[in-house]
């Protein structure tokens, strides 16, 4: 076993762990603020919006694109003694300073036409009498919000930087400086506002700040802090740019696709956008920390592979990857899914979130827990392109999931509201998962062997002996309402804690041992 990939992976994991507890407390926070109202569908809207573009410009295609080139200029440096890394560095960060600042200032001016564009419903709403106020109230939060997009662009950068150069606490722990800030602001800073979604928005932009701030020192004693300049034409940002033009669309699908969902649900009932919001949240969290996680390690270690011309190894880091999301998704999906509106009742139910709002959020999470794994397999399987430097294929099959994903939504949407949007999602991710593992089989790149088959087999049947279990131990959710707030908690601990303990009980008495994560070449 490479343990030089294991402990990365351990210590991403472990500050993912700690950003999205700290994110589930912000939740937590903004949910007892203003539940799913008007208010909150018009700020997690206008936080949408950069986030999304975040996927772009910063830890999505940017990063995607950006990595395998720094790591080929990194070995040749390793190699060869010379100093091409910073030049790269000081035009890559020069070259993306001009766009992200340009593309922030006409973000923030015309925010109003930004939410007529993605939110419709918002615009045609205002348009009504006795309208609710979320179209002009999102436009004004979107001019604050916004410039998060010119601080994340730059801290991922860094954290990519980092990343390659092996040093990954730093970037998995940046997020957590994000959370802190939205809380602080939640908390302390609405006293000086009349509105506390206003407070919320100062929240994201200062933690953007504290973000790109906190990374700064970390490039320096990594020699890595340069001079940006502009650099359109250099070598380097021209083949990065050829990498980044069709990863725009093809690594954010998901993204994109979450984005229509919004756009759609503009239309929808007012609470639509907020359901949708808290579900992804609770997704958001196995997802991140162990999806996302995953895949931070090993685009690295894969881009390091193809430019040292090792099939073999990246081959077995592609199914190391595969094996450890599929023996911690699993668990973490029927968990969810059976625990869904005790967990969205115990960590939100209080001030404007009502329990009406627990069963709204509850059947959108059910929805997109069915694609949970699909999720999952995305972001472990894309990297296996964009280590190659092939973005062109994930755009082929981003395109295709983006079509079935607006025919899902306009064929379920009309009949099951949010809910379609939800299940749509998920449909379309789990063709895009697919159709990605098809294009690394036909390539001979990567394919399920019959051992991985096997543990797959045997983790899913150690998942489902863990939900009969839980579902024992569960009480109807009827019985949960009658329940006090601490005999709340101690039964979801208790229903977690032996669940989990009966999973990895199953899972050793299956025959799974620490050798089937065995990765024997070098890395």
């Amino acid at each position: 076993m490479s343990k030089k990939l294991v402990k990365s992976g351990i210590v991403v994991s472990m500050m993912t762990l700690i950003s999205r507890v700290l994110g589930l407390v912000r939740d937590v926070v903004i949910a007892n603020m203003m539940g799913a109202g008007a208010s909150a569908d018009a700020f997690f809207f206008a936080n949408k919006i950069p986030n999304f573009l975040r996927r772009l410009f910063a830890e999505g295609a940017f990063a995607q694109s950006f990595v395998p080139v720094l790591s080929e200029y990194h070995q040749k440096d390793v190699d060869e003694g010379t100093e091409h890394t910073c030049q790269l560095i000081a035009q890559v960060s020069g070259t993306l300073g001009v766009i992200v600042t340009l593309v922030t200032l006409i973000g923030m001016i015309a925010s109003p036409v930004i939410v007529m564009i993605f939110g419709p419903g918002f615009y045609l709403d205002s348009l009504s009498e006795g309208a609710e106020g979320k179209f002009d109230l999102a436009a004004s939060l979107l001019k604050i919000t916004f410039p998060y997009l010119w601080f994340i662009s730059f801290t991922a950068l860094a954290g990519a930087i980092l990343n390659t150069y092996g040093r990954f606490a730093v970037a998995s722990f940046t997020p957590v400086l994000l959370n802190v800030c939205i809380i602080s602001m939640a908390i302390w800073g609405r006293v000086w506002f009349d509105n506390p979604e206003y407070a919320l928005a100062w929240g994201v932009f200062l933690g953007g700040l504290v973000q790109f701030l906190f990374q700064i020192p970390f490039l320096y004693r990594a020699g890595a802090l340069t001079m940006p300049k502009w650099g359109w034409y250099s070598s380097g940002v021209t083949k990065i740019r050829r990498l980044m033009a069709p990863a725009l669309f093809g690594v954010s699908v998901t993204q994109i696709n979450l984005l229509l969902d919004t756009q759609i649900a503009t239309f929808l009932v007012t609470g639509s956008v907020s359901w949708l919001y808290y579900a992804d949240r609770l997704l958001e969290f196995p997802l991140g920390l162990f999806g996302i996680g995953i895949a931070t390690v090993i685009l690295p270690s894969l881009a390091k592979l193809h430019t040292k011309k090792s099939p073999a190894a990246f081959e077995q880091t592609l199914d190391w990857g595969i094996k450890i999301i599929t023996l911690l998704g699993w668990p973490a999906l029927v968990g969810l899914m059976i625990l869904a509106q005790p967990i969205i009742m115990v960590l939100f139910m209080r001030g404007e979130f009502t329990q009406f709002t627990v069963i709204q959020v509850s059947f959108a999470l059910f929805a997109y827990l069915s694609g949970l794994i699909s999720f999952m397999f995305i972001k472990v399987l894309a990297p296996g392109y964009y280590a190659r430097q092939d973005t062109k294929t994930p755009v082929k099959i981003g395109i295709k999931a983006m079509v079935a994903n607006m025919a899902f939504n306009l064929m379920l949407a009309p009949f099951f509201g949010y809910v379609g949007l939800a299940i749509a999602t998920t449909l379309s991710a789990t063709l895009n998962a697919f159709w990605l593992y098809q294009g690394l089989k036909t390539l001979a790149v990567y394919q399920l062997s019959r051992s991985t088959i096997i543990f797959m087999a045997k983790v899913i049947m150690a998942a489902l002996v863990m939900a009969v279990v839980v579902n024992w131990l569960s009480p109807p959710f009827s019985t949960w309402l009658d329940m006090s707030y601490m005999q709340q908690v101690i039964q979801l601990i208790t229903c977690i804690s032996v669940g989990a303990f009966c999973y990895f009980i199953m899972v050793i008495a299956l025959g799974i041992r620490l050798r089937d994560f065995s990765v024997k070449a070098e890395q």
